[in-house]
């Protein structure tokens, strides 16, 4: 039997606050951190995983080249199964592709492990792995790999997606969350809490006078683009559990830098807006599935900014901030009455089971 020793953690005090696992502890936000920071980091401890990308780069040698892959894996347990603009098997497919993107890699091959609960409607089953089936085939992207395994009535909530994900870093292309320089343009690729409002309407059963529809969609191409236009792109991030707050907080502790945005400047629909102010939410740590946020050096930022606008999942993108030297680790926003507040990582869960 192996003997857990919690003095190999880096820091156990503060996952001994909470002797079981919370929903927090799967919402992106500080728990979800401390987690990963605290126990999984240093007991897997090794170079690749240190960075804690959204995927790993590896270089490997092959005859008379090297080549760097980036590999990624990612759960979906999200609730309901089917949602406006979306499911779980079209949101596997896009949350993994989107992984590699994000270091700027071209997506190959996925695998897909399912947990199915028994009694779940096949007809269900079949909606889900007909639209997963269409989302890789749309990215150009093929499932090759794959498992099923069925679990107790009331043990896996209709089906739980397990996913790999493969592909090829261009040669020149470096991004990573600790790149990130002073001086730098931080961009937005277009309005933000879409998919997470979109889920927790279905969910809660609430109606608005818009169907607000999730954003989910595969951004690689988006990052093609982007990197026609220059290799020099410093760092590139997917805001989805946590939302924006944490994806730029978990930029900022990994560079060593701060980041200033300003408020007025991201993006939020009318609808998403007044769905947030309602329900109590703030939407910069509402989840997404279909936006980027870039942080490119300000040379650089125009002409990259200027490529996302006209690609179709970019059309909205804006400049929204800046990183900077001073307070390192840290995120502020200028807010729309002109004061200027920290944009703390959510400690607990915001909104569980999104993606």
């Amino acid at each position: 039997m192996t003997t857990i020793d919690a003095g190999s953690w880096s820091c156990p005090l503060p996952l001994r606050d909470y002797p079981t696992i919370v929903l927090g502890h799967g919402s992106g936000g500080q728990m979800s951190f401390d987690l990963v920071r605290h126990m999984f980091l240093p007991l897997f401890d090794n170079a690749a995983l240190a960075r804690l990308g959204d995927s790993t780069v590896l270089e490997t040698q092959v005859p008379d080249e090297k080549a760097r892959f980036a590999v990624s894996t990612d759960s979906f347990t999200v609730t309901p199964l089917f949602f406006p603009g979306g499911d779980i098997g079209q949101l596997a497919v896009h949350g993994t592709v989107n992984d590699l993107a994000m270091s700027g890699a071209i997506p190959l091959w996925l695998t897909g492990a399912f947990i199915l609960e028994e009694g779940m409607a096949m007809d269900d089953l079949g909606r889900i792995v007909t639209s997963m089936a269409a989302a890789a085939k749309a990215a150009d992207i093929a499932i090759i790999a794959g498992d099923t395994k069925v679990v107790d009535r009331g043990h896996g909530d209709g089906v739980f997606i397990n996913t790999a994900g493969f592909g090829l870093v261009p040669e020149g292309v470096n991004i990573g969350p600790e790149r990130a320089h002073p001086g730098d343009t931080v961009i937005i690729s277009g309005c933000i809490g879409d998919h997470g409002v979109s889920v927790m309407s279905q969910r809660e059963g609430l109606e608005f006078e818009t169907t607000i529809q999730s954003d989910t969609a595969a951004l690689h191409r988006l990052v093609a683009a982007m990197l026609e236009i220059t290799h020099d792109i410093h760092v590139l991030r997917d805001p989805t559990r946590g939302g924006l707050a944490s994806a730029l907080n978990e930029i900022a502790r990994a560079s060593g830098v701060g980041i200033e945005i300003d408020e007025r400047a991201v993006p939020v629909r009318p609808a998403v807006q007044a769905a947030c102010e309602m329900l109590g939410l703030d939407p910069l740590y509402v989840a997404n599935e279909g936006k980027l946020v870039a942080i490119v050096p300000p040379a650089q930022s125009d002409a990259v900014l200027a490529a996302m606008q006209v690609h179709p999942l970019g059309r909205d993108a804006v400049c929204m901030g800046s990183v900077v030297e001073e307070h390192p680790g840290m995120v502020t926003a200028r807010t729309g009455i002109g004061g200027r507040r920290v944009v703390d990582m959510q400690v607990g869960a915001l909104l569980p089971r999104i993606c």
